[in-house]
Formats: structure tokens, sequence, C-alpha cells
């Protein structure tokens, strides 16, 4: 029987009831743009995350775009990110008519590499050509925090500002120099998504940052709304950037659930990882697993695994292999930013981030939910062990 990549309907009925009440109930309020509901996520959110303020905003897209804006960056401004990640990290860059500026991913894992970051700032900051570097983007991909001691040990010695695309991350946790912290609380703002599929998914878009600044926090919320703070009256050019209140209610709802579901993915992560040990896939080298850093038992959530990811031999057949067995699987990414069409004005080239463009030839994603079974894992794996045999 073919397997669901994700299966939001498995979620769904599990919290029917709760969800559906609360729908009526924001229906019968008539109340849907920010308000209460809104208001109230925002505290949800941050006090879960640990930080100090929420702004609700209308996707993890433009949670991005209003967080770079409320630093000032713009036209010409240079802002380092990873070219291994979702379009919209660099893309909002690029429409703040900043400059995107990659830099490759760490050998043994899928996120900025401090090593080639520290690199990049001494060989770009000592050209008075690029002396317009003013922030860093870390991406936590598929649900695993980037080494951030390291990233913001960096910014603070050039006077770069942090932001984190926890998009993927949320509830992810990292033990470090400030102790144990979660996604988004570790740089200047933090920017999460909860587009359908994440792990605290809406059903529509919606988004938010994360930030311990007031006065940033005040910024963003100016900045939501077209950039009024007193109603038809702008002291800036802002956007639409509202989290609408249907999306707000639902999203309190599934927040309850959270830890519950992270720890169901990390359970079915668990299976795959003793089920790929006695295949002797790994042995083999056919298979690599994901690299599990910062892996503490002590830490319920040190890896929330929005993807499991695999690094795989003969990747591209292997995955029609799957499918034809009914195993659906996905690979994010298959083309580093680097090399998109849209980018080619930065000049890059094919070579320039090795690291990535491995990544883009070998990365294969999972299912990975709740609701998966030990069957469905075991069907899973046996289709990777025909394939290799």
């Amino acid at each position: 029987m073919p397997i669901p990549f994700l299966d939001l309907k498995a979620q769904y009925r599990n919290i029917k009831d709760e969800i559906d009440g609360k729908i009526a109930e924001v229906v019968a309020s008539q109340r849907f743009i920010l308000g209460e509901e809104v208001q109230k996520l925002e505290e949800e959110v941050a006090a879960y995350s640990g930080a100090r303020h929420g702004v609700g905003v209308s996707s993890g897209s433009d949670a991005l775009i209003i967080s770079l804006m409320a630093l000032g960056i713009g036209e010409g401004d240079h802002v380092i990110t990873t070219p291994f990640t979702f379009f919209a990290t660099a893309g909002a860059v690029a429409r703040l008519r900043a400059v995107p500026i990659f830099c490759d991913i760490e050998p043994n894992g899928f996120n900025l590499d401090p090593m080639k970051l520290e690199e990049l700032l001494n060989r770009k900051l000592t050209s008075k050509n690029n002396a317009r570097i003013k922030a860093i983007i870390p991406v936590h991909l598929y649900g695993q925090l980037a080494d951030m001691d390291a990233i913001n040990a960096l910014a603070e010695l050039h006077d770069l500002y942090v932001v984190e695309d926890a998009a993927q991350a949320v509830g992810s946790e990292y033990t470090g120099a400030q102790g144990i912290k979660r996604a988004g609380t570790l740089g200047d703002m933090g920017t999460l998504s909860f587009f359908p599929s994440k792990n605290l998914g809406a059903f529509g878009d919606g988004g938010m940052v994360l930030t311990d600044d007031t006065q940033l926090a005040e910024k963003l919320r100016v900045l939501r709304v077209h950039g009024s703070q007193n109603k038809y009256i702008y002291q800036t050019l802002g956007g639409n950037f509202r989290l609408d209140a249907l999306q707000a209610a639902i999203l309190r709802i599934k927040l309850k659930h959270l830890d519950d579901w992270h720890r169901g993915r990390q359970r079915v992560a668990d299976g795959y990882r003793s089920r790929f040990q006695d295949s002797g896939l790994l042995e083999s080298g056919a298979v690599r697993l994901p690299a599990e850093l910062y892996r503490d038992r002590s830490i319920a959530h040190y890896h929330t695994y929005h993807q499991y990811v695999l690094s795989v031999q003969d990747r591209d057949r292997l995955q029609l292999h799957l499918r034809d067995s009914g195993i659906p699987t996905a690979i994010y990414y298959p083309l580093g930013l680097h090399l998109q069409e849209c980018f080619s004005y930065l000049g890059y080239k094919k070579g320039d981030f090795p690291q990535t463009e491995i990544a883009c030839q070998e990365v294969l994603a999972l299912p990975v939910y709740p609701e998966l079974t030990e069957a469905q894992q075991d069907q899973i794996v046996e289709g990777f062990r025909s394939f290799y045999s």
C-alpha cells in the first residue's frame, strides 16, 4: 500500500473537535485580522520558544523580509547566508535590493559552516568594496540548529546582526554558551514559518518573528501594518504582513500538541536509525544517516526532524525504484541557490560551494511524522535494501 509522504489528515483527525470548535468561535466573532487570537498566539509561541516577544506575520518568507526591514537593511547592503536552503532565505535579501553573499555548508551536516564563514568574513571585510556586510542569516535546516556559538562569536567580532531562519526548527534546542535555548532565540531575531507542512503548521500561510529586543518588536508591529502606528498616519514604509485570526486560533490548538508530535518524530527517526543499522547499508556506504549534532538525551528536542534526510548513492535511480514500490520521497534541495538563474547576476559558478553541490546530488528525504507506523518504516527500509542488493 502506498505510504503518504506527510499525513496531515491523520493529524487533523486526532484534534478535529478542538480545531472545529475554535474555528466556529472565530467565525462567530467575525474578527479576522490580528486581534486577541493573534496576540495570545504571539505570547504563547514566545513563551514556548523562550523569547520576550513574538510578532505574528503573514508567512515565514515575510518574517524574513520584515526582520531585515526592521534592521534597516536595504539597497546595496550585503547579507551572508547559505546556498543550501529554500529560496525564501536569499529571496528576502534580494527583494530589499540587498545582496545575498553565499557561504558553504558543513561537510557533516547541512548548515552554515563557521570555518567557511570566518574565511569569508576575513576575505570580504578586508576589501573596501565589500565593507557593506550587515547581517548573517543562518538556517536551521531540517530541524537541527546551526553552530550558533561560533556564528554569534563571528557576528559579534565584526558587529553584524544575526537573523535565524528557524522556519523548519520551531522548538529545536541547542546547548551552548547561553545554556539550553530554542530556535529563534539565539540571534537578534528569529523567524518561524507556519506553512501547513511544518511541524507547527497552519491551515494556510503564517509566520512569526521572535526577539528579545523590545524596540525591534515595536518596529516589527509597525512595519506589518504598512508602517502605521496610528491609523492612517505612516511613519515609515512597511507592508501588509499581518497574521489573520483564524490561522492564529488553529495554531494555538496545535501548539498544545507540538511537544508530543516532536517526540513522535524523534521516535520515527530512532526507528529509521536502528533499521538502517541492521540493514548493512551503512557499512557499505550506500546510505549515510542524518548527523545528529548537539545530541544529548537529557534535552527533549535537540533535533525536531522537520525532515528526515539521508545522503545516498545513485540517488535519482533509487528515488524512482522507491516510487515504484509505493514509497514517497522528496529532494530538499536539488539545486543550490548560487546556481539558480534568478541569482546569476551574483556571478557564482559551479564548483564555488562543493559541499552544497554534493548535498544537492545526494540528499533524499523520507516520510517522518508521528503517525508513521513501524510496518511502514519496515517497508521503506526494505525498499532501500532491495535496490542496493
